[in-house]
């Protein structure tokens, strides 16, 4: 790293690449001004982003601030702040940000700060931990580096965020991590945030093929129209539930998305618990607005082809709102279940890659890859 001259300290945001490179970039366009009016005493930012895969086949917070530290003893940086949209964990607890002071550096796990506001959330922890490593100048001079508390999202009454202590060997001087009940779901939105699980629909082609054949099929088939029109509301509600359920296991299984761990270690356990449950929460949220969909079109297809009359003789049943609605309902119940047959013709990295992060996507691979070995 170089030494700051004429007042300007440069910062680097080494990102990660997809989503941390995407909110590093739109962070760093206001980012360097907010610096200067927080700082004061005349003092300028300039900020620059690197996209680099620094978590690549490492997920340890030690190993990770290594990797920070020598990457920025190669640039012309006064201060790095490294952001990836991996969940990480140091002694059991899941880590939110590690800073030195002494280096300059600083790490962020994105997941920690929640499902929403993340863009917000992340430029707000971007800018205590620039101004904390920056020193004196920007803190006060009463008040040494690392000597103030970070604020922001570091804070607060019902913020699970609290500082940890650090070990004697390791590169950090200060440490945030999040605890607690809530301190998981917080951990936990913020992973299904990084997987960005609307991208699930359009990855999955062939199995929304499938599913809008069977839907197309069933709406003109009488035996579908007599059941629709006698279901009651609970069994509606128990086929939507459990062709849901049905297309969330399946895609799980057959892509092979469970993760498994060989460790026995308590810790291990809670990472793998950790990581299904933001699994089934990103591929539910994805079949959930897929089968919205289905229902919608399903419910326009009807409105399209059906002949209330030949309805009205098969069913006895008057072709009436309720019974456009009741038919879309069920045929998206039976639509989704041949969504699950389909979604077997889709290979696994496929599902892999509309169900996950890039850098989640890398992690499984290598970890299928030591399993092979």
């Amino acid at each position: 790293m170089r030494v700051s001259s004429q007042d300007v300290t440069v910062v680097a945001l080494l990102a990660d690449p997809d989503a941390p490179t995407e909110i590093a970039r739109r962070m760093a366009r206001t980012l360097p001004d907010r610096l200067a009016d927080r700082s004061g005493r005349g003092r300028r930012f300039d900020v620059e982003v690197i996209s680099e895969p620094f978590t690549a086949g490492a997920e340890d917070p030690p190993t990770l601030m290594h990797r920070i530290m020598d990457r920025g003893s190669e640039g012309n940086w006064d201060i790095v702040v490294a952001l990836t949209d991996l969940p990480l964990h140091s002694h059991g607890r899941k880590l939110m940000v590690d800073l030195s002071h002494e280096h300059g550096v600083a790490l962020l796990s994105l997941p920690t700060l929640g499902g929403f506001r993340l863009q917000a959330r992340a430029r707000q922890a971007v800018e205590e931990a620039v101004l904390s490593l920056a020193g004196p100048q920007a803190t006060g001079p009463e008040e040494p580096p690392g000597s103030r508390p970070l604020r922001g999202p570091f804070t607060g009454r019902l913020a699970p965020v609290h500082p940890d202590p650090v070990g004697e060997e390791e590169i950090a001087d200060l440490r945030y991590v999040v605890s607690g009940p809530r301190g998981y779901l917080r951990v936990l939105l913020g992973m299904v945030r990084a997987n960005r699980p609307w991208r699930l629909v359009p990855g999955l082609s062939k199995a929304l093929a499938a599913a809008l054949a069977t839907g197309a099929v069933a709406t003109v088939n009488s035996t579908v129209w007599s059941l629709a029109t006698y279901l009651s509301t609970p069994r509606l509600v128990i086929a939507m539930v459990g062709s849901v359920a049905l297309m969330i296991g399946w895609l799980i299984v057959d892509a092979n998305l469970w993760h498994r761990t060989d460790e026995v270690s308590p810790e291990a356990r809670k990472r793998a618990a950790l990581y299904n449950a933001s699994t089934v929460v990103t591929v539910g949220i994805g079949v959930v607005v897929c089968y919205v969909g289905l229902v919608l079109i399903n419910l326009v297809w009807a409105l399209f082809i059906l002949n209330g009359h030949v309805f009205a003789s098969t069913t006895q049943t008057p072709l009436h709102a309720t019974e456009y609605w009741t038919l879309s309902w069920f045929v998206a119940s039976v639509a989704t279940v041949g969504g699950a047959l389909g979604s077997g013709l889709e290979s696994d990295e496929a599902i892999r890659a509309a169900a996950y992060s890039k850098r989640e996507q890398e992690r499984r691979s290598m970890l299928q890859d030591d399993h092979g070995d």
